[in-house]
């Protein structure tokens, strides 16, 4: 099956408004849990259950980003507000040393009401630890149709970071299907109990439901928990708007995995179950796969393109040899960490290489997520999530979590 000849029509669904979770629930682990089996079987549980679920022996892999403070609101000396969505750092491309940066770093960005912003800079007083600055805003190069535009930003005081700044006075970006500002919750609400990377503009959501207490079970059941980093850009909340999906492009995501942890799931797949917390880590560990195998076939150039997992001809390795491929690879270059780009679209025709159960949660209606989901469980994703509507659960990212396997 070519996913190309989808119809995103297929993979829609009734999602009424009511049942979009707004805010989370008090306890994290106290929300739903959706378990679905090998076998087809459909049962209900609460997240706090889910030690019970995992075999002693289960790799359970999570996405260690951390959200910033990535929406910044600038007042015109004409009273027009104009709002920069600061997507991803270009100068410096590093995000590391972009949050550091202490005069000057360019972003990529989205700018609310740009029409107000035709030219010149725009300002914004600051106290933070007690030293005055101002933030400086400018737009060089307007490229008019961009979905994103290139904003530089300087500030005069160089014992703050950039990091200080937005950590200051940025606002968290929360889905733009709650429907409502930000509210100082969400500065906390909208974090996993593991993000300390940061760098994304959308949280990791599956990743919510996990508790300190949680994690200390799971500890002691001799679960392996392992880290992998995908900042996740808008682009996931991006509608798919074209009928057919070989003609929706897929955004790119940045990610970083430690060689070491590469090696170890070479010497894991096939012999331990893999759980991904989250569509974010799923995307990272397929990715991980497909890099390992453009780098054995010698065309490995830093950014996995959308399309790489089906376009292959011949006989595909297994996950152990493409995974020591890229492992060797980064030895030889004397690199610790993988850093790359990935764009892969995973749908219905995909075949599952490292991923051996998924923790999630339910997704829009007509989504690439749900794609995602489907390629995993296949067509009986619409009965699990027409169970799901019919038992009460809440939907999207502050809502309940299904565990599929």
């Amino acid at each position: 099956m070519d996913p190309r000849n989808i119809n995103i029509e297929e993979y829609d669904y009734e999602l009424p408004g009511e049942r979009i979770a707004r805010h989370p629930l008090a306890v994290r682990d106290s929300c739903k849990l959706l378990c679905r089996d090998a076998s087809g079987r459909v049962a209900d549980r609460l997240f706090s259950d889910l030690p019970s679920m995992l075999a002693p022996d289960t790799m359970l892999v999570y996405n260690n980003t951390r959200v910033i403070n990535a929406r910044l609101r600038f007042t015109k000396s004409t009273g027009a507000l104009i709002e920069i969505f600061c997507l991803e750092p270009y100068a410096p491309a590093d995000y590391a040393q972009s949050f550091a940066s202490t005069s000057t770093c360019g972003w990529n960005c989205l700018i609310g009401n740009s029409k107000r912003w035709k030219d010149g800079h725009l300002l914004m007083p600051l106290v933070i630890g007690g030293r005055s600055l101002t933030l400086k805003a400018e737009w060089p190069e307007p490229v008019q149709g961009a979905q994103s535009q290139r904003v530089v930003f300087s500030w005069d005081e160089p014992s703050v970071s950039f990091s200080d700044i937005i950590a200051a006075v940025g606002e968290i970006p929360i889905p733009p299907y709650l429907n409502r500002r930000s509210e100082e919750s969400d500065s906390e609400d909208y974090q996993t109990v593991f993000s300390h990377i940061e760098g994304s503009v959308a949280a990791p959501t599956a990743g919510l439901h996990f508790t300190p207490e949680l994690l200390e079970k799971l500890d002691a059941l001799g679960v392996e928990r392992r880290e992998v980093t995908l900042h996740v850009g808008a682009g996931t909340f991006r509608p798919v708007k074209c009928d057919r999906i070989g003609d929706h492009d897929m955004h790119s995501e940045f990610i970083a995995v430690e060689r070491s942890f590469i090696e170890d799931l070479a010497k894991a797949a096939g012999r331990r179950p893999v759980v991904a917390v989250g569509t974010t880590s799923v995307r990272t560990l397929e990715s991980l796969y497909h890099i390992g195998v453009r780098v054995m076939d010698g065309c490995w150039d830093g950014e996995l393109p959308q399309w790489a997992p089906y376009d292959r001809a011949g006989q595909w390795p297994s996950a152990q040899e493409a995974l020591e491929a890229l492992a060797d690879y980064l030895r030889e270059r004397g690199d610790d960490t993988l850093m790359a780009r990935t764009r892969i679209i995973i749908a219905p025709g995909y075949d599952y290489r490292v991923v051996k159960a998924m923790i999630t949660n339910f997704h829009q209606p007509a989504s690439t997520l749900l794609l995602l989901v489907s390629a995993f469980i296949g067509p009986q994703w619409r009965d699990v999530y027409s169970h799901a509507l019919d038992s009460g659960y809440r939907f999207l990212s502050y809502g309940d979590a299904c565990y599929f396997c």
